[in-house]
């Protein structure tokens, strides 16, 4: 049953990957990569681009506080407090993407006067992307054992020497697979961008608000219902990027935690 199972489960995997490639085939060529969306042709650089900006600028946001609050959990989140960032962080996982893009609609595209703009798309997907950050650092740390928190202790070490220079490069390979996996979700979201980030067909001029930015998520989810064949298989081109981008992503954090684990470390 388990073997038929991953079957079934790797067989809808691959046709999935093997349909968006075949339909995106005819237009992945260098045309893809150099030109700007046009109209509903052209190529996809702008998006692409836009998704990078966007994924990173919510990665650098996300990331500091996350790691921050999953020590606190990991270190002083026995108690009431503890308790409580635990619960509201899996209240925010709960919390549907198209709610968090229309929040970010009401507050930072109209009442602070953004308009679409990278900085509005950024700070979404990064509440977005802190309840995951913030848990894979807690388990992270907590797979580490208490004896070597002791034995720093024992050798006179204070607690941000011990969290700093122990802890976390001990379970660095874990947090950054956790923090790959949240840039992965990130690049495949589409619900909170279109009330956050809009959509533009040129390249991101570097300005964070009054100015919105293409990503690729957005071509699959427009271009796909345009009547046209050009602009479905720039649709499917877009997805096998994102789909490819996820892929690497995911691979190079499992191949990160291996490596980390084969090493003969003193947390074994």
């Amino acid at each position: 049953m388990s073997i038929l199972a991953f079957l079934l489960l790797a067989g809808a995997f691959l046709s999935i990957i093997g349909d968006v490639f075949l339909r995106a085939l005819p237009v992945l060529h260098a045309k893809l990569f150099t030109e700007i969306t046009n109209g509903i042709g052209g190529g996809l650089k702008n998006a692409m681009e836009g998704t990078a900006v966007l994924s990173l600028g919510s990665l650098l946001l996300a990331a500091p506080v996350g790691i921050a609050a999953g020590v606190y959990l990991s270190e002083h989140g026995a108690g009431r407090w503890g308790s409580a960032l635990r619960f509201l962080s899996d209240v925010l996982v709960g919390v549907p993407s198209i709610v968090l893009g229309y929040v970010g609609y009401i507050t930072l595209v109209i009442y602070l006067g953004w308009q679409f703009s990278v900085a509005a798309g950024v700070i979404t997907l990064a509440v977005m992307l802190l309840p995951y950050i913030t848990r894979s650092t807690e388990l992270a740390l907590r797979s580490i054992p208490d004896a070597v928190r002791e034995a720093g202790y024992a050798l006179g070490a204070g607690e941000g020497h011990i969290v700093f220079q122990i802890l976390l490069p001990g379970a660095a390979s874990a947090i950054l697979t956790g923090i790959f996996y949240a840039v992965a979700l990130s690049m495949g979201e589409t619900a909170p961008l279109l009330y956050t980030a809009g959509w533009s067909n040129y390249m991101w001029n570097g300005h964070m608000t009054q100015e919105p930015i293409g990503y690729l998520t957005y071509v699959v989810w427009t271009f796909i219902n345009e009547p046209f064949k050009e602009s479905h298989m720039l649709a499917f081109a877009a997805a096998f990027l994102i789909t490819f981008g996820v892929l690497m992503l995911i691979l190079l954090g499992r191949w990160m935690l291996a490596r980390a684990r084969r090493k003969l470390g003193a947390y074994d």
